[in-house]
């Protein structure tokens, strides 16, 4: 194993995109790739007993909220290494990086057909608002998302609109709405295109209303995006090695906001009884505790990733994530794929079925699957297939994708 590799890419980098992308499948294979609130008693089949508890616990408290963070942060990253690549060859990346998200959001659309829950339109759309912040300071950087993490687009939005959902009817947010219970029904029971067309504008409302309403999702994406920003300006990753009291500070801070955000949300959550309606100010600031909660536990995980990536057996491990993270994309689009096969009517139909442990070891099987098949792809191929339609769909050229040779790296 190599701690950095030559020319474009980061080892590290793509082994923690991997690795971000590993717990993101887990999460949404155990949610049964719904994507939506789901009906009462809908899924009481895949919490049968203490196993299924237990999964349930482990995703709430270090995967949930945590990988799709580590994702973000990898995006915003990634965005920077691109433009100062262009920049150090004399050359303007914005407009180019420009199409390569309408490009993005083609694919997403694609794939939020099958997928509700789909990242790729949301990322396409807020890396357009990338482009004006790559050259603001490092002070503008962290002080916007300070805010942002600190709840600002939550606590705007309250106040516009109070208790009131902008995208979609309120009461179509309840579990005991006919609304999730007809999309239920459509998942469990319908064919292809009954999935498709209710994902194709619903769903997209659904989304936009988690995205930019008080759960704040969107402006949480796109703190991480430009915490990315941020982090690739100091060459981290191209020199982690050099890093190790930053590392450490990052993990004992983030390990102390970790257990003082935990009192907030008790001690926020517990004013509202058992039956917490988000319509009032406690209920936001509970919201912000959970978030900050969610951050700094993302932060422990980033910060132990490189900890380890650093020692010599942990790092060969960890390193095994990197041809998965090359080939991001692709991957994540077939899970998708053969995760709403096995649940949703038009495939095996176990929607609701299979207990927590089942679906959280068909996870573990899908990721070590795709690590052997995404390994030996990269053998004999220079991307995968989906980076490879990208790539060749942002400079509008065919690039070359078979090897001359299968040396791996």
């Amino acid at each position: 194993m190599t701690n950095t590799t030559t020319k474009s890419r980061i080892e590290i980098v793509d082994a923690l995109r991997g690795f971000s992308l590993a717990g993101i499948v887990i999460v949404h294979l155990v949610e049964n790739y719904v994507g939506a609130p789901t009906p009462e008693g809908a899924m009481e089949a895949t919490r049968q007993g203490i196993a299924d508890t237990i999964v349930d616990g482990f995703i709430f408290l270090l995967l949930r909220g945590k990988f799709f963070a580590l994702f973000s942060f990898l995006f915003g990253l990634s965005f920077f290494i691109q433009m100062d690549n262009a920049h150090t060859k004399g050359q303007d990346f914005r407009g180019r990086f420009l199409w390569r998200l309408i490009i993005l959001l083609g694919i997403g659309y694609i794939h939020h057909l099958f997928y509700r829950g789909d990242i790729l339109t949301i990322y396409a759309v807020l890396g357009i608002l990338l482009i004006p912040f790559y050259r603001l300071s490092n002070t503008w950087l962290l002080g916007i998302t300070t805010l942002i993490f600190l709840g600002l687009g939550r606590y705007i939005v309250f106040m516009l609109t109070k208790d009131t959902s902008m995208f979609i009817e309120d009461d179509l947010l309840s579990p005991s709405s006919p609304v999730i219970a007809n999309y239920y029904n459509i998942l469990k029971e319908g064919e292809l295109w009954d999935v498709f067309r209710s994902n194709a504008v619903e769903g997209h409302l659904m989304k936009m209303h988690f995205q930019l309403g008080v759960f704040s999702r969107a402006y949480l994406t796109f703190g991480f995006f430009l915490l990315g920003l941020f982090v690739g300006r100091f060459k981290f990753f191209q020199n982690f090695m050099e890093h190790k009291k930053l590392v450490k500070k990052v993990l004992w801070w983030s390990i102390g906001l970790f257990v003082l955000s935990i009192g907030m949300v008790m001690a926020l959550f517990s004013q509202l009884g058992p039956d917490v309606k988000f319509d009032n100010w406690p209920a936001m600031l509970g919201l912000t505790a959970l978030d900050l909660n969610n951050i700094a536990m993302t932060f422990i995980i980033l910060a132990l990733f490189v900890i380890l990536y650093k020692k010599v057996k942990a790092g060969r491990w960890l390193a095994k994530f990197a041809p998965y993270g090359r080939m991001a994309l692709t991957n994540y689009v077939f899970q998708s794929i053969v995760g709403t096969f096995i649940f949703f009517g038009w495939g095996l139909g176990y929607l609701g079925e299979l207990r927590n442990i089942y679906t959280f070891l068909i996870a573990i099987f899908m990721i070590f699957g795709q690590l052997i098949l995404s390994k030996w792809w990269l053998k004999y191929f220079y991307y995968g297939p989906l980076e490879w339609a990208w790539r060749s769909l942002t400079y509008l050229k065919l690039f070359p994708m078979k090897r001359k040779d299968t040396t791996l790296f």
